[in-house]
């Protein structure tokens, strides 16, 4: 079973900064892409910024610029994300996904996708 944690978190004021990490764990063949979603009180999950295998990223047009999505060189199971210049409105739940190949072993093995539990950002107006 795979698993992802996130942590860094936190209350900031206005313009500052934040990082937020996840590591997976678990039985892990690959990760296609790894990234960052968050949901607001009363508003759906929204994608933040994905960093694919090859390094190809994407981000939601409120956060360019502001934010930026990075993996571990030396951990392939870690993504980050830093978060400048924080807004009131980027105050949400921030989770962690990725696309992992997990199974019984490489060639009994297939994707799925995987969230971590979540993690605080707040940003007082």
């Amino acid at each position: 079973q795979v698993q992802l944690v996130e942590s860094g978190g936190g209350l900031v004021q206005a313009g500052g900064s934040l990082r937020l990490s996840c590591l997976a764990s678990g039985t892990i063949f690959g990760i296609n892409q790894k990234g960052w979603y968050r949901q607001a009180p009363g508003k759906e999950r929204e994608l933040v910024a994905m960093i694919s295998s090859t390094g190809d990223t994407n981000y939601a047009d409120s956060v360019k610029g502001r934010f930026t999505v990075s993996g571990d060189p030396n951990a392939k199971n870690r993504v980050f994300l830093q978060m400048n210049s924080l807004k009131p409105e980027d105050t949400a739940v921030y989770y962690c996904h990725a696309e992992v190949l997990t199974g019984v072993d490489v060639f009994d093995s297939r994707y799925e996708d995987v969230w971590g539990q979540g993690t605080q950002v707040t940003v007082p107006s």
